[in-house]
């Protein structure tokens, strides 16, 4: 049996996801996958909202935060200033985008999947602002938009991009 490129793709990002995971202990990142991974869902999701237009809407705005928020989740892991509790803590939600089954997966529902990525993503980062200081992540934040208000934004549409009970599971993940 042949593999597809996104079967290819779903191995790759599953291998990435462990990868992440192990080195989170040890403060050892995959450069190149991560850049990799973070070129193909801008470039994924950026063909989705131009091809979608005005039917995906406000979600859009949304979606473009999705990449920049990715490398910004991985930067912090490569970052010294940032604990190893932390650190860890970020490597999880790194391997949460790439792993290919989540709780929306992209296989089934294409960039739309993304959406529960980027809520838990942002939930992860607003939980470790209590350690690490804003400035660190406007200096790695890729986004037009300041950082924390780009999370503030998200939290607040958490529950209209998601849905509340999968915003309810994504707090119980975190220890809400």
């Amino acid at each position: 049996m042949e593999e597809t490129p996104d079967a290819v793709a779903e191995a790759t990002d599953a291998d990435f996801a462990r990868e992440i995971h192990d080195a989170a202990e040890q403060d050892q990142f995959p450069r190149d996958r991560a850049t990799r991974f973070y070129d193909r869902i801008r470039n994924t999701i950026q063909r989705y909202v131009d091809s979608k237009g005005a039917v995906v809407g406000k979600t859009a705005g949304f979606l473009l935060l999705v990449p920049d928020v990715f490398i910004l989740l991985w930067r912090l892991t490569t970052d010294a200033r940032v604990n190893g509790k932390d650190k860890v803590l970020l490597g999880s939600a790194v391997a949460y985008y790439v792993m290919p089954f989540d709780l929306l997966p992209e296989a089934l529902l294409g960039p739309a999947g993304y959406l529960d990525d980027l809520v838990f993503g942002v939930y992860v980062l607003n939980k470790i602002l209590g350690s690490v200081d804003a400035s660190i992540l406007r200096e790695h934040w890729s986004g037009s938009e300041d950082v924390l208000d780009s999370i503030q934004n998200v939290l607040n549409a958490a529950e209209s991009l998601v849905g509340k009970d999968l915003v309810g599971r994504i707090k119980k993940m975190m220890g809400k």
